[in-house]
């Protein structure tokens, strides 16, 4: 596998993943009161509660993105 295979796929993975994380967030922002009362029906959640999860797991996802994809795609654009 060359440098530019390993670059590509990282460059394409970022762009995935990005997709879905902004597909989570509208979903989230359109969607949150359906999301809220289907997930309500198997969790004991208090909408703050909800809010507080979804939140902190796609900060968690942003954070997992940029350390997983993006910097090494673009250590691998400065090295080659």
């Amino acid at each position: 596998m060359t440098l530019e295979t390993i670059r590509d796929a990282l460059g394409w993975c970022s762009v995935i993943n990005i997709g879905l994380l902004l597909f989570w967030l509208l979903w989230f922002m359109l969607g949150h009161d359906f999301i809220f009362r289907f997930h309500r029906k198997w969790f004991k959640l208090s909408e703050e509660q909800f809010d507080f999860i979804h939140y902190a797991l796609m900060g968690f996802f942003k954070v997992g993105i940029f350390l997983f994809n993006v910097i090494p795609y673009f250590a691998l654009r400065i090295v080659g």
